[in-house]
């Protein structure tokens, strides 16, 4: 380009200049307090999500019906009619002896025990009862749990002390503890509680601790530390909610485990009364009849209790511990 084209071409850009008005260069933002209100808005929602991916696991759907259904009637089942005290010995009206052993029939559906005890009311009393120590257990081993482990994770200062007591109760057997506790304690149900959730608590406080050390310094926990979050609201928004799904299944597990730890204390003879029917105490005592064909049955109906509250409880656990990932979420 020659020297007079380039300077016919800077006359052009500065006339232009001149006549471009500075509104035309900028445009001012407004303030709308009504905009200022506003905000995105997302119809994503954990519970949602989490309940839409359960249910579409049917297995684990239907087992948990049965289950629910099984409670309900553990409940509901004294008051209904034509139904045996559990601990009442049944007489025959014309002789006065106990009916002993009598198999299942339309009189006592799953037959009577070897002292003439209704096995249907025995078995669902002792249904109710063994949940209950299960559920108990799962309840506070969980609170206690959750309450050290997030202290124990996420104050470093707190870190020593609660290790070495963690190395302490953690090298005496659980057993050792439930024996002990049977043998001091009148054999009960709150001191069977009482023995389970002694030690029982630390494997959920060790888990949730290291759950929390591998999240407790991610960027949005320090970036709310640095805003001055308070410490009860970083455990309440950031911490446990993402803790949801593992905690849910470790709770699930526990009611199985507390209800197989009922199983065999009762098996060492050191369970509850036989006045409080339960399903170790069932199962001990069909156990001394499994070499008789015949009477057979008193150890076969609490078996299959048993088994389908462990089965249950442990393929619904692990549904909800899937469903309960985020990553699982659409």
């Amino acid at each position: 380009m020659t020297l007079f084209g380039k300077k016919k071409t800077n006359q052009v850009m500065n006339h232009m200049e001149e006549n471009i008005k500075e509104e035309d260069l900028f445009t001012f933002a407004t303030f709308e307090e009504s905009k200022g209100e506003e905000m995105v808005f997302s119809d994503y929602s954990y519970w949602g999500s989490t309940a839409r991916v359960f249910l579409k696991n049917r297995f684990a759907m239907i087992l948990l019906s049965l289950l629910i259904l099984m409670v309900l009637f553990t409940l509901i089942q004294p008051y209904l009619p034509n139904q045996y005290n559990p601990n009442t010995i049944v007489n025959d009206p014309g002789t006065g002896m106990q009916l002993r052993n009598i198999p299942p029939g339309d009189e006592f559906i799953l037959g009577t025990n070897s002292i003439g005890q209704d096995l249907w009311a025995r078995i669902w009393s002792g249904t109710r009862t063994s949940l209950f120590i299960g559920i108990m257990v799962a309840s506070i081993q969980a609170l206690i749990g959750i309450t050290v482990g997030v202290l124990w994770g996420y104050i470093r200062k707190l870190d020593f002390v609660l290790t070495e007591l963690y190395n302490i109760l953690d090298n005496i057997p659980n057993t050792i503890v439930l024996i002990l506790i049977s043998y001091i304690m009148r054999p009960s149900i709150r001191s069977m509680i009482f023995a389970m959730c002694l030690t029982g608590w630390i494997g959920m406080a060790r888990f949730i601790r290291n759950q929390i050390i591998i999240i407790r310094d991610r960027d949005y926990n320090v970036a709310s530390r640095t805003l001055g979050t308070p410490v009860h609201r970083i455990v309440f928004k950031n911490l446990l909610p993402y803790l949801v799904s593992v905690i849910m299944l470790q709770m699930a597990l526990t009611i199985p485990m507390a209800i197989g730890n009922e199983v065999f204390i009762a098996y060492i003879g050191l369970g509850l009364p036989v006045n409080i029917p339960s399903l170790g105490n069932l199962i001990n005592e069909g156990r001394v009849l499994a070499t008789s064909p015949a009477l057979r049955y008193q150890l076969l109906y609490p078996t299959i209790f048993l088994s389908f509250i462990t089965i249950s409880f442990y393929i619904i656990g692990n549904a909800f511990s899937d469903a309960a990932d985020p990553k699982n979420h659409m």
